[in-house]
């Protein structure tokens, strides 16, 4: 065990006073450190902290659509422009159609809304109005909220760790820049000592 340690601590000596050894190549060896822990728990913190913050901008959204839209029950009158009579294959999800419902006032009104395939004229659905009663989207729904902060915190994170990658690969060109020209200097210091030799 002794010997072991003994010569994990020679390695180590050896590694520190190695004369091959230039300050890029720790500056390297310490920059691949830090990517390392960055990649590891910066870029999952940064996807959550983003995520977060689109979590709480897609949720105010929402509350503000549910505080000014309403829903209301309207009757199907009429197909839609556009919207002929499916055939026995149509699989189409939705078809375009003409509604009417009662305003508060008790005036009827009209317009066009989007139901599911196989609604038929005198069929009910309910469509969702804005403060001058014109057919809106619904409201966004706390799932569709929770799949938008999922997708932006996925994306802040690669996001996050490509850019944590791109600037260790400028770091590491930097550095093999640097190491080269220490090398160079070196070199023009031991050389004509070597030629002296040879000559």
């Amino acid at each position: 065990m002794r010997t072991r340690e003994k010569r994990t601590r020679e390695m180590v000596l050896r590694q520190r006073h190695n004369p091959l050894r230039r300050r890029s190549d720790v500056v390297e060896a310490w920059t691949a450190l830090v990517v390392a822990v960055v990649l590891c728990a910066g870029a999952p913190l940064a996807g959550l902290a983003v995520g977060w913050w689109a979590y709480d901008g897609a949720r105010g959204t929402a509350a503000v659509q549910r505080a000014e839209r309403h829903q209301v029950r309207a009757e199907v009158v009429e197909r839609g422009p556009g919207s002929a009579p499916g055939a026995e294959g149509d699989r189409r999800p939705v078809q375009r159609v003409v509604v009417r419902w009662s305003g508060p006032d008790g005036r009827e009104h009209t317009g066009t809304t989007r139901v599911a395939a196989g609604t038929r004229v005198g069929d009910h659905t309910h469509v969702w109005l804005d403060g001058r009663d014109r057919i809106v989207p619904a409201p966004t729904s706390g799932t569709v909220v929770w799949q938008h902060a999922l997708v932006v915190g996925a994306c802040g994170a690669v996001l996050a760790a490509v850019g944590v990658l791109a600037l260790h690969t400028l770091v590491r060109r930097v550095a093999a820049r640097r190491r080269l020209a220490e090398w160079e200097r070196a070199w023009a210091r031991t050389g004509p000592e070597w030629t002296r030799h040879r000559a």
